[in-house]
C-alpha cells in the first residue's frame, strides 16, 4: 500500500500543477476576452460619433451644394442680361459712323 501511495503522490501532484496551470490559462483567457470585448464597444462607439459627424457634415455640404446651386442659376440668369463683348463692339462701330452727324 505504501508503495502504490508513492506512486499516486507524484501523480496527484503532477495533476494539481497541470490543473493549476490550465485554470492560469483559462484566468488569462477569461481577462482577454473581457478586454476586447471592452475594446470592441469603445471603437463602435467612437465610430458611432465620428458617423454621425459624418452625417452633420455631410448635410452642411448639401446645403452649401444648393446655396451655390442657386447663385450659379442667378448669376447665369444676370449674365444672359447682359451684353456680349461682340455686341457692344457691333454698337460702338454704329456709334462711330453715326459720329458725324452728331456734331
Amino acid at each position: 500500500m505504501v508503495e502504490q501511495e508513492n506512486f499516486i503522490s507524484p501523480l496527484i501532484a503532477e495533476f494539481n500543477t497541470r490543473l493549476r496551470g490550465l485554470e492560469e490559462k483559462q484566468e488569462l483567457l477569461k481577462e482577454r476576452s473581457l478586454l476586447i470585448g471592452e475594446n470592441l464597444i469603445e471603437i463602435k462607439n467612437n465610430l458611432e460619433k465620428e458617423l454621425t459627424k459624418l452625417k452633420l457634415d455631410m448635410e452642411e455640404i448639401k446645403a452649401d451644394l444648393a446655396k451655390i446651386k442657386t447663385n450659379l442659376i442667378r448669376f447665369s440668369d444676370e449674365l444672359e442680361k447682359k451684353a456680349k463683348k461682340t455686341d457692344v463692339e457691333i454698337l460702338a462701330k454704329q456709334m462711330k459712323l453715326f459720329e458725324p452727324f452728331i456734331e
